[in-house]
């Protein structure tokens, strides 16, 4: 045969290698099955293994060897023209002398018999289509053995449906097979092809997206589709394209389910619904199978020629020893082509042609006529990206990555290795276009070294971008991008990454980092943008903070706090409440004292998401270096902030009630007022009345209305809550002092001393701390409020001494009532006096401490004196000293008071030993008493005649004591030792006896009362006993 066309301009690589293939037994030949290639009829490949069917009706299953491990007769007397097998089951198709028409044979390949040693024979019936004979020219048989399609040379086509359910129904008769179909007749054009292209699988759920099993029948001069199954079943075949093939060149392609049509100029894919793809190849072609994603083509056999178009043929001639000799020899061509990469991974001459093309597994294994066999040995992947890297076809190498099954992280590593390939070329966005595919397999750092330089920075930033829309980008990355923008005045791009990409997150964060976004536009200048995110991810603190430390926008944030929940404007009032007061201070106070007094802020629904500014990790810092604060909002339960986001497992809270929350402290926020005296008064004294309605009377600022609903609050009084009220009123205190100092107004001075002293007279109305308001009204020499202090402490004699300082440093000074401080010395002395009677020794000592003091009020010196005299408070002799440690009072003042003293002693000390003298007598009679009845020589006579129990005459036996009772035997108890009359009064006696020796026990108490009242405390224990010898106790019987 002539050399063929010319071969088409397809690239080709050497993936496959040609490897021999041996005899198991005899190394230097070709396996011993395949010596005889004339007397083989058929091959098939086939799940269980190589099939090898002869002339002679036998059929061989060969093991991985080539060696026949199963062999029986198929068809005797005759020979196996085509077999076809699925799931184990053999379909074999045959002549034998006893039949004019073919048989159809069904094996078990599964299950041989032990004593034959061939497969169980399923079914066997004839194929016959007419009256006349007719052979068999192909044969396809559907992956589930529900469709089995038998063509013949004159053009018809059999069908039989439902094959699985005869092999299986249990019928064990061989002929039992279901009635063929005659599907398509075509006298003038033979069957060269049958296949059939399976239900489609959706790749999502598994389940089948195309219930339809079409058939493809290929004749001389068309491909036509036949539904054999499934809607539109039974219809004439469809003529899908007006191009058919010769026997052997057409073969199902399994990736598509389409058929491969081989013709001398291409070959072409057929569907369902017409022509598919297209591969131009010219040549002739005398067989095509097909096997993963290759497509294999054999030519006819023909003479090679060093002129032949074929590069394949003509290096074989160039090569061989002698090329005339070589040009005498048939050779047929086997090439294999990747259609889905368009590429030629083999091309090769066989000699003497190829006899055919066999496969297993993944392997492929050409037999050529002269029984040579040879096995296609494909190259690895690694091996083929290696070749295709070396020739810089990258692009190929990727897809063919992608057809062999490379994962995503191989892929993307060829992506950057062509990526290298063009930066090393200079083609930076080419480059970029392939480093962007590496995205999640590749370090961004390898990818961001590259191009940092100025002239690269905008395939840079397309890097980042895709990496924040990937949401792959860390901190870093989101700052490189963020000054890329800047550093370009990218207006435009950075508004479209801050507002656009901003939406593509989840609603809770962005797809990139947000804390670097805003600290870069910040540093930046860009604070809209800034300003735009920290609003929409609810970063009130980073909003405030650009609002005032950048932007200077406060009425904006001021705004913007009014809109926060309580708990957050809380805290961020108390960070920024300073420098919003310095530029608005009206405003400012009036949303503090609606948030500390609970009514300017609405209630916020349970439901509604409030998220919070996240809490920062450790280091996390500001733009300006500061340790960034915690912001998180704090709920409150009766007073105390709640630990957990939930009640703990033994509180139950209502869904639709949520617990009331505790007003903020206004303490925190203080400090804000130092250089605003004015709007601090307003805001305790507006704060005390909407809190604690608590006002001074006719005094302080109108209140305006609240503008929404207060706040659920929590009433409970508890001790933080009076602690805020002691400081509101104890800071009141202070700024009324301070102010009513500035003021220059006479009137308003006044107003504000009033409203000091109104706080300081009612501490109940108006809580405040004692000590500091008297620290305080000390350091403003405020004196009415000095006083009011003194007294509500019952510090009188701090007042008393008070005015007598007042006296001695300003003598001779008027007070504004027109009085001196000695008249308020006295004064207050009659109105604390009586209660307090060590007032008047002090005064005494105080008015005759000067001539001066003494001449204005002798008077008032004698009232003292009196009432000294008349309450007893101190002895004359105290008097004495008080009036003689100086020379300012003389005798005769006091002449009358003291003899009149002196007299009344004299009578007191007359009125003492009289009263002594009494004690002694009764004292003497006791002891001679007690001397006679211990006298055993003095006898003591009874006369007693009636019995002291009973009053009844007294006779034997009777019990007399010494206390002169006496009673019958009868009338005592039983061991009674004491007069049942004086015993109720002996033992209130032996108590006191028992106490006193207690107490004498107890030295150590009675030094401690000796310390605190002296002569007092020693009389006391010398008349319990305490100093004198201890008297054994007389018995009375």
């Amino acid at each position: 045969m002539s050399a063929a066309a010319a071969a088409p301009a397809w690239k080709q690589f050497p993936f496959f290698d040609v490897v021999p293939v041996k005899d198991a037994h005899d190394l230097g030949s070709t396996p011993e099955i395949f010596k005889n290639v004339p007397e083989l009829s058929t091959l098939a490949s086939t799940s269980a293994g190589i099939l090898v069917a002869d002339i002679h009706g036998s059929i061989h299953l060969l093991s991985k060897d080539f060696v026949p491990k199963h062999s029986w007769v198929a068809h005797l007397h005759g020979r196996v023209t085509h077999m076809s097998e699925s799931k184990g089951i053999l379909v074999s198709l045959g002549e034998e002398d006893k039949f004019r028409t073919p048989l159809l044979k069904i094996w078990d390949l599964d299950h041989f018999d032990k004593k034959t040693g061939s497969p169980i024979l399923l079914r066997s019936t004839k194929l016959q289509v007419g009256n006349k004979p007719h052979p068999v020219s192909t044969m396809a048989l559907s992956s589930s053995l529900s469709h089995l399609a038998v063509g013949f040379g004159d053009g018809s086509v059999q069908l039989y449906r439902h094959l699985d359910q005869s092999l299986f129904s249990g019928n064990n008769s061989l002929t039992a097979l279901p009635k063929p179909k005659v599907v398509h007749e075509a006298p003038t054009e033979p069957v060269t092809g049958l296949g059939f292209r399976e239900p489609q699988t959706s790749k999502e759920n598994g389940e089948k997206a195309d219930a339809v099993l079409y058939l493809y029948i290929v004749t001389t001069n068309r491909v036509l589709s036949y539904i054999a199954s499934g809607r539109g079943s039974g219809n004439t075949p469809t003529v899908v394209d007006e191009v058919g093939s010769g026997l052997g060149c057409c073969s199902m392609y399994s990736r598509t389910q389409e058929m491969a049509v081989a013709r001398d100029e291409a070959i072409y894919m057929c569907g369902p619904e017409g022509r598919g793809a297209c591969y131009a190849y010219e040549g002739p072609k005398s067989y095509l199978y097909c096997f993963k994603t290759y497509v294999i083509i054999v030519s006819p056999p023909f003479f090679p020629k060093p002129s032949n178009v074929s590069a394949t043929v003509r290096n074989y001639v160039a090569r061989a020893p002698e090329p005339t000799l070589v040009s005498q020899q048939d050779i047929s061509k086997i090439t294999v082509i990747d259609v889905e990469n368009k590429f030629v991974a083999y091309s090769g001459p066989v000699k003497e042609g190829v006899r055919d093309v066999m496969f297993r597994g993944d392997e492929i294994y050409v037999l050529a006529n002269d029984g040579q066999l040879s096995y296609l040995e494909e190259k690895p992947t690694s091996v083929k990206l290696e070749t295709l890297f070396r020739q810089s076809r990258f692009t190929l190498a990727i897809s063919v990555a992608r057809t062999a099954g490379v994962d995503e992280s191989g892929i993307a590593d060829i992506h950057r290795q062509y990526g290298d390939h063009l930066y090393s070329k200079g083609d930076d966005d080419g480059a970029m276009q392939q480093y962007v595919r590496t995205i999640g397999y590749l370090q961004p750092s390898y990818v961001i070294r590259k191009f940092l330089d100025a002239k690269r920075i905008n395939n840079l930033t397309l890097f980042l971008q895709e990496l924040h829309a990937r949401s792959l980008a860390n901190a870093d990355h989101t700052t490189l991008l963020l000054n890329t923008y800047t550093k370009l005045k990218d207006i435009e791009r950075l508004d479209t990454f801050i507002k656009t990409e901003s939406h593509k997150g989840d609603g809770q964060e962005p797809p990139f980092d947000l804390d670097t976004a805003i600290r870069v536009c910040r540093q930046a200048g860009y604070f809209e943008h800034a300003s735009y995110l920290a609003k929409k991810y609810k970063r009130h603190e980073d909003y405030l903070r650009i609002q005032i430390e950048d932007a200077g926008s406060y009425k904006e944030a001021l705004a913007y706090v009014k809109e926060l929940g309580p708990e957050t404007a809380e805290v961020n009032l108390a960070r920024y409440g300073r420098a919003m007061l310095a530029n608005l201070p009206d405003e400012t106070t009036q949303v503090l004292i609606e948030l500390c007094s609970g009514t300017g802020f609405a209630a916020i629904p349970e439901t509604e998401d409030r998220p919070a500014s996240p809490v920062p990790v450790p280091g996390d810092r500001t733009p300006s270096g500061h340790q960034r604060q915690p912001t998180l909002r704090r709920s409150y339960h009766d007073g105390e902030s709640s630990r957990a986001s939930s009640p703990p497992p033994n509180q139950t809270v209502s869904a639709n009630r949520r617990p009331p929350r505790r007003r903020p402290s206004p303490r925190q926020y203080f400090a804000h007022f130092v250089n605003h005296v004015y709007h601090f008064v307003r805001f305790l004294e507006e704060l005390a009345q909407l809190r604690w309605g608590q006002k001074l009377p006719g005094g302080g600022t109108p209140i305006p209305q609240p503008s929404t609903k207060p706040v659920q609050l929590s009433d409970t009084p508890d001790e933080s809550e009076k602690t805020d009220q002691v400081a509101v009123w104890n800071t009141l205190l202070e700024l009324y002092l301070t102010r009513s100092g500035q003021i220059q107004a006479a009137s308003t001075s006044t107003t504000l001393r009033n409203k000091a002293i109104a706080v300081l007279q009612d501490e109940v109305a108006f809580p405040y701390d004692q000590s500091h308001a008297l620290l305080i009204c000390s350091t403003y020499s405020f004196t009415d409020g000095l006083i009011i202090l003194w007294e509500k402490m019952g510090m009188y004699e701090d007042i008393l001494r008070f005015w007598m300082e007042r006296e001695n440093s300003q003598p001779n000074t008027e007070l504004a009532n027109g009085k001196r401080a000695s008249d308020e010395v006295l004064r207050h002395l009659g109105v604390y006096g009586p209660a307090h009677p060590h007032l008047y020794p002090l005064v005494l000592r105080f008015l005759t401490s000067s001539a001066a003091l003494l001449s204005r009020h002798t008077m008032d010196v004698m009232g003292i004196l009196e009432k000294i005299d008349k309450e007893k408070i101190i002895p004359p002799l105290g008097v004495v000293q008080i009036l003689s440690r100086n020379d300012v009072a003389s005798v005769g003042l006091v002449k009358d008071w003291l003899m009149r003293r002196i007299k009344d002693s004299r009578a007191e000390i007359t009125a003492d030993r009289e009263t002594i003298s009494a004690y002694r007598k009764d004292t003497m009679t006791k002891l001679q008493e007690v001397a006679e009845l211990s006298d055993p020589t003095n006898p003591r006579v009874f006369h007693v005649t009636r019995c002291s129990a009973c009053s009844g005459p007294l006779d034997l036996p009777a019990v007399h004591f010494m206390c002169k009772h006496s009673y019958h035997q009868r009338c005592l108890g039983e061991h009674e030792t004491e007069c049942p009359n004086c015993a109720q009064a002996h033992g209130l006696i032996k108590e006191i006896k028992r106490d006193n020796e207690a107490f004498m026990q107890q030295q150590d108490l009675f030094l401690a009362n000796v310390q605190e009242s002296g002569f007092e405390a020693i009389a006391e224990g010398f008349s319990k006993g305490l100093l004198r010898p201890k008297v054994e106790a007389v018995p009375l019987t």
